[in-house]
């Protein structure tokens, strides 16, 4: 019976591989998109029809509850990481050879500092550190973060402290 899966998948493999190669460049994300989704469809009628769908529920299941303690936690820094990941993706784009797309690598303004650490400019040096703590224990390298950006965070607290 496998046998009969494995020739079935080569075919309809082959036939996709024809239609996707016809298709015209801009029209084959879409194209993918809409496969990927019937593909999903396909597998899950394929276990369910089987009897193996158990799995799948209970990995959906472990992804759910994982989403939903961690989700909180990382709504609370949403607005820090979300500016830290525009400026990351500013820097890359200048870097790439869009010289008007972003600022100089070398150059942090004190505005830009406080954006970073998400603090106000009366900020005192306590909050300044305090904020940096959080955000380092949350985009550490050690920890899965970007470089890049406990870089950036390092640099907007050298310099905020040395101005208050």
């Amino acid at each position: 019976m496998i046998r009969v899966y494995i020739l079935v998948f080569i075919i309809a493999a082959f036939f996709w591989l024809k239609s996707f190669l016809h298709k015209p460049p801009d029209e084959r994300q879409r194209f993918l998109k809409i496969s990927a989704l019937y593909a999903v469809a396909l597998s899950f009628l394929l276990l369910a029809t089987m009897g193996r769908l158990n799995w799948v529920i209970a990995a959906l299941s472990v992804v759910i509850a994982f989403v939903s303690r961690f989700l909180p936690v990382l709504l609370r820094y949403a607005r820090q990481l979300q500016r830290l990941w525009f400026m990351f993706r500013e820097s890359s784009a200048s870097a790439a050879g869009n010289p008007g797309s972003g600022n100089h690598a070398g150059v942090m303004t004190a505005e830009q500092a406080y954006k970073i650490l998400g603090l106000s400019l009366s900020a005192s040096r306590q909050e300044i550190i305090e904020a940096h703590r959080k955000l380092m224990l949350k985009n550490h390298p050690d920890r899965g973060g970007s470089s890049y950006i406990a870089a950036q965070i390092n640099r907007a607290k050298e310099m905020l402290l040395k101005i208050k």
